[in-house]
């Protein structure tokens, strides 16, 4: 039995979402990039989810996603939706669109049937990965003249609080993925992550920006853009010349000796705690979705949230304060995903 899937019902959640391509293989060209960031897009839109941020490589991809809580829409909100998923009739359609306009005019249980099932795929991380994961791959093997699976396991995905520096950090730590492969010196001229979208000048990727910031530091797309700049970028974000990037190992070896590093150092790494964590967040946070966790799973109470090593700074300004004007009381916490055997969820 597989670890159960992290969720929030019943209110907005953010989820940093991560997907590989089986045997980690190299597959995805300029094509396949602008594909999935299409589909991703439509997607999207359809389960009524917000895209903050995100990140398309040729072996993975990273989506930072708020997951409006469930609730009921108008039938024309359904039929918009419903085109955007299906166009043209296709062969993957459950019904056509004639058929279903008909149906909710009558009323009755097929409506009601058809309504249900629509909403079973909106405001749900697993439903929308499964279904982005599932179009692209009909997609890429149609496209590529290949069949079977194209991902290597089921998508990886970390609950982050909705608003403060978890967010923040997470968002930068996706969009600095082109800039740590070494593909480009800036993430500005990266044209399949979040904020170059947004640096072209596409509001759906401007407004997942300001949310990331929050309205109270960013009311508007130039002030976001700015502070987004200055702390995904920084002194250390792009390597000297001649200097080579720190590595793994030496990231645990200071880890272990207790030294700090500028945050766009540690961005660079691969910080596992941004793809295997569990739940990320400030104190209070992690602590109220841990109690929720242990009441559905069952969870011993010896797991308990810590704070995130300190190797750097983490968004403090150093004199007991936050960039954002929370104290250190609100440091960034981490619950990492529970290794004993539950029940599956998403």
């Amino acid at each position: 039995m597989r670890i159960a899937r992290i969720k929030i019902h019943g209110e907005d959640a953010v989820y940093h979402c991560i997907s590989r391509t089986v045997n980690g293989e190299r597959l995805f060209d300029e094509d396949a990039k602008e594909m999935f960031r299409r589909q991703m897009w439509q997607i999207a839109d359809y389960c009524g989810v917000s895209i903050l941020t995100y990140a398309v490589m040729e072996n993975h991809f990273h989506v930072l996603a708020r997951v409006p809580k469930k609730a009921p829409i108008s039938d024309e909100e359904h039929l918009r939706r419903y085109r955007l998923l299906y166009p043209e009739p296709t062969r993957f359609q459950t019904a056509s669109l004639t058929v279903v306009e008909a149906q909710l005019k009558a009323g009755g249980s097929d409506a009601d049937a058809w309504r249900k099932q629509q909403l079973a795929l909106m405001n749900d991380v697993s439903a929308f990965m499964k279904l982005l994961k599932q179009r692209f791959t009909i997609w890429f093997n149609k496209t590529h003249d290949r069949f079977g699976t194209l991902w290597a396991e089921r998508f990886k995905s970390v609950l982050v609080q909705p608003a403060g520096r978890a967010v923040r950090v997470v968002a930068a730590y996706i969009d600095l993925n082109p800039v740590r492969a070494g593909l480009v010196d800036d993430l500005k001229d990266y044209r399949f992550c979040g904020y170059s979208e947004a640096v072209a000048g596409r509001r759906i990727a401007r407004a997942g920006i300001i949310h990331v910031i929050g309205e109270d530091d960013a009311r508007t797309w130039r002030g976001a853009q700015e502070y987004y700049r200055l702390m995904i970028i920084g002194s250390g974000a792009k390597p000297r010349a001649g200097k080579a990037a720190v590595s793994e190992n030496l990231f645990e070896e200071t880890m272990h000796a207790g030294g700090k590093l500028p945050l766009s150092t540690a961005l660079r790494c691969q910080i596992r705690y941004f793809t295997n964590g569990g739940i990320l967040g400030g104190r209070v946070f992690v602590a109220k979705q841990l109690t929720l966790l242990r009441r559905k799973t069952g969870l011993r109470r010896r797991k308990e949230p810590r704070a995130l090593p300190p190797v750097c700074d983490w968004g403090g300004a150093g004199d007991g304060s936050s960039v954002d004007g929370s104290s250190d009381m609100d440091e960034i916490m981490v619950m990492r995903t529970p290794r004993r055997r539950t029940l599956a969820s998403g």
